[in-house]
């Protein structure tokens, strides 16, 4: 029996265009081991890891005539060096040279005719650290049947286990043929009278009118976005015609820092309606604030960014703690001038969003097997993707990842940071991930329509201590 790809999984594919790849990323950044880390034993590790996902040498197949979603296939070819592959800065390599080729590398495609994923080892960074760079596309990450790559790859304890002779001999299963696959997408037409509308309306090559009802779909199950979306988002300079050609910015900060604002600015009772994440919030919104005003645009006092803020949420009745992802709407008032009252309105505005769902807090998200953040990142992004542009502004993905040190065999992490995609008409996408006492910020831009993504990522870190001085004055 055939893996089927869904209707939601099979959009990512169908909406997929040259200047808009639906693949998810991650940078992270390593302390050089004392006995080395080279390309041979970033193999061996990936190799020995996959062998536990088998999703990972796997590729999509079309059925002929179109008539139902692709099926995942054994790739007979598979070859992990050419997913695995090694590139190197001019020694010794700036943060600012890395964001240039995370910058070149992420916009390309994923290969269709192979398993949908690639891992690069960026040597020659300084003082002897190396960064592996993932992508892993939106189809593949289900966070059931398949994870981010570069969840797979690290460990609590430095070292891992790479017992490559206990693993079994890998074989590809027999392909099915064009008339299997045909008659195969016949018979789950018949079962599932309800998705055959949407395959013949692909067979017809109406890619855009089946993506479309996804996104209503979706839409109807959120009715704090419905209720959002009821108002457009406002017109800013965050809305563009997306090319090829991108900007990636990295900002690392001191998770101690947020909890400071948090529990020195907010006093009393409503010390418990102000989460980190509203203090997140509150500094992008400041850091907006700047870099409109950077920009020359006319920020008033009802000026708003709408952000869309995927969140995971245990509902009341989810008693064996299943999670789900559940989009909230916030209008960041960049147009207020106080950055702690900034901070109060986000406050308000999320919990009036979370109202019948509990969010679920980074213990339980960071205890979650391995490293969940960049899995959970690439649920939001689909999230992100399935909603119309037209809803939000940009959309921000915050994940909790564990605060303890995690290790690519011997190699310590010490920063990790997510690359989230572009939707169509949208110039920018950030993700951010706490892990081991730092909050770290991936910003992803268009490159034409946002040349200054670097001063909204010095925003970033400038309206952080705006909040911090804040506090200051209020003690």
């Amino acid at each position: 029996m055939v893996d089927r790809l869904s209707t939601l999984d099979a959009s990512f594919l169908y909406l997929e265009g040259s200047s808009t790849p639906m693949h998810v990323g991650s940078v992270m950044l390593f302390d050089p081991p004392d006995e080395g880390f080279d390309h041979d034993r970033l193999l061996e590790l990936i190799s020995a890891r996959i062998a536990h996902v088998p999703r990972y040498r796997q590729r999509v197949r079309e059925v002929p005539g179109g008539f139902g979603n692709p099926v995942w296939v054994d790739d007979e070819n598979f070859d992990v060096n050419y997913h695995v592959r090694r590139s190197a800065l001019p020694r010794p390599g700036t943060d600012d040279q890395l964001q240039e080729f995370v910058a070149r590398i992420m916009p390309r495609r994923l290969d269709r005719d192979r398993p949908l994923w690639e891992v690069y080892l960026v040597e020659g960074l300084a003082d002897g650290r190396f960064a592996l760079i993932t992508k892993s596309h939106q189809t593949l990450v289900d966070g059931i049947e398949a994870v981010e790559i570069g969840q797979i790859l690290l460990d609590h304890e430095p070292g891992g286990d790479l017992d490559t002779a206990a693993l079994p001999v890998w074989r590809p299963g027999r392909q099915p043929s064009g008339l299997e696959l045909l008659t195969g997408s016949l018979v789950d037409a018949v079962r599932r009278p309800s998705q055959a509308v949407d395959h013949l309306r692909k067979g017809v090559a109406d890619v855009q009118r089946t993506g479309a009802a996804v996104a209503e779909t979706v839409a109807a199950v959120a009715s704090t976005v419905a209720r959002a979306s009821a108002r457009p988002a406002p017109d800013l300079p965050l809305h563009a015609t997306v090319g090829r050609a991108r900007r990636y910015v990295m900002v690392g900060t001191d998770l101690s820092d947020y909890k400071k604002v948090r529990t020195r600015l907010v006093r009393g009772r409503y010390v418990e309606d102000v989460t980190i994440n509203d203090v997140i919030l509150a500094t992008i919104a400041g850091a907006f604030r700047t870099w409109l005003l950077t920009r020359g645009e006319n920020v008033t006092g009802a000026t708003s960014v709408r952000a869309l803020v995927p969140v995971s949420v245990v509902g009341p009745d989810d008693v064996d703690g299943s999670q789900r992802v559940m989009a909230c709407h916030v209008d960041l008032p960049v147009g207020e001038p106080s950055a702690s009252m900034r901070l109060h309105q986000i406050a308000f505005a999320m919990r009036q969003q979370m109202e019948g769902g509990r969010a679920v807090g980074a213990s339980t998200l960071s205890s979650l097997g391995g490293f969940a953040p960049p899995t959970l990142h690439a649920l939001g992004a689909r999230l992100g993707n399935a909603m119309s542009r037209r809803t939000h502004n940009v959309v921000i993905t915050n994940v909790p990842g564990p605060q303890s040190s995690l290790y690519v065999g011997e190699a310590r992490m010490a920063a990790t940071y997510p690359v989230m995609p572009l939707s169509r008409g949208q110039a920018l996408s950030i993700g951010l991930t706490s892990y081991d006492g730092g909050v770290y910020y991936g910003l992803n831009a268009d490159r034409d329509a946002m040349p200054d993504a670097d001063v909204l990522g010095q925003s970033i870190v400038d309206s952080l201590q705006e909040l911090l001085e804040s506090h200051k004055k209020s003690t």
